[in-house]
């Protein structure tokens, strides 16, 4: 049985006369992409989003200090002062990154994953040394990915061109 063959960017939606999405099309973005959430689940998500992953840093920090020990008042006030920490770095560096041209946006990038897992390993009782140098490869890495992705997608001006 032959099908058709599937158009670029997902669903086609409803055109106007001259090919290009009409106003009441409400089944792609403003890419060509199918619109799956809505603005309210960008919103919510936008929120949960970071409370989720420092709830889930925060236990990591927290599993890895007591090495498996039981659990005390200590550990876990330790790890929701850790989950808030995390919490509140995120925002600031997604909010400032998004602000910055694509080199520094890369590079806070680095900085906040080479030293968010640095301190992480570093609770698994090796030495700051090590931790410090693993840290580094980990940003390194995500530096090296995050660069190459924003200075593809973006001109010099840190505008959008996908």
């Amino acid at each position: 049985m032959a099908h058709a063959a599937p158009a670029p960017g997902g669903r086609a939606g409803r055109t106007g006369p001259t090919g290009a999405p009409s106003a009441t099309d409400t089944t792609t973005g403003a890419r060509g992409l199918p619109d799956v959430f809505s603005a309210r689940t960008h919103r919510v998500a936008s929120v949960a989003v970071p409370i989720v992953l420092g709830l889930l840093y925060g236990y990591w920090a927290a599993a890895n200090r007591r090495s498996g020990g039981e659990i005390t008042g200590w550990n876990l006030l330790f790890g929701f002062v850790t989950a808030a920490a995390f919490t509140l770095l995120y925002i600031a560096v997604r909010w400032v990154a998004s602000r910055t041209i694509r080199e520094v946006h890369a590079l806070l990038w680095f900085a906040f994953t080479g030293s968010a897992f640095g301190f992480l390993y570093s609770q698994a009782d090796v030495t700051v040394l090590r931790s410090a140098i693993m840290g580094a490869v980990i940003g390194a890495g995500f530096f090296a990915v995050l660069f190459y992705r924003y200075y593809t997608h973006e001109d010099a001006q840190g505008h959008r061109i996908r």
